[in-house]
């Protein structure tokens, strides 16, 4: 079975390929458009970003199954959290996941909301640069005890046994 994964982002692939490990298919990356924001700013466009990435993924690979992967954040009262979705395209269907969201700082919050991404913030808050590509912010203010990778291998995982659960259905 072929995995396109709607990424070449080391983090997200490296997450398909931990939550599939156990499985026998070839994940591939590609560069597919999200159709969102650059930085999308709500539960709603982050999913949607993944949608979009995971039916896109799956068609210009002609996979068999596309995971899109996008991260996000969204305000919650005087709060920005950040928020990751994930989605597998198949024959079938859209699955959909979400998965965790943390508090950011204020300073990152201000940024934010003046139209900054996330990604060079980050970047220029922690002297580093590709935090996107490595722990992400996730792991920043976890103090790496969740990093990025695992935050969407998580999501992977949600996604593929609720495709195995839909597979065991139409199977019975």
């Amino acid at each position: 079975m072929k995995v396109a994964v709607g990424s070449n982002n080391p983090a997200k692939l490296g997450a398909v390929k931990k939550a599939l490990e156990q499985i026998q298919v070839i994940v591939i990356g590609v560069d597919v458009p999200s159709g969102v924001t650059a930085q999308p700013f709500s539960d709603q466009e982050t999913m949607q970003g993944a949608i979009e990435r995971a039916k896109n993924a799956k068609s210009k690979a002609s996979a068999d199954i596309g995971i899109g992967l996008e991260g996000g954040v969204y305000q919650q009262g005087n709060q920005i959290y950040v928020c990751n979705w994930g989605a597998l395209s198949w024959e079938g269907g859209i699955l959909t996941a979400g998965g965790a969201r943390i508090p950011l700082p204020d300073a990152i919050a201000v940024k934010l909301l003046q139209g900054h991404e996330l990604g060079p913030i980050m970047d220029e808050y922690t002297q580093e640069k590709g935090i996107r590509y490595s722990k992400g912010a996730v792991g920043v203010f976890t103090s790496a005890w969740v990093t990025r990778e695992e935050m969407f291998e998580h999501v992977v995982k949600l996604l593929v046994g609720q495709y195995m659960f839909v597979q065991k259905k139409e199977n019975d």
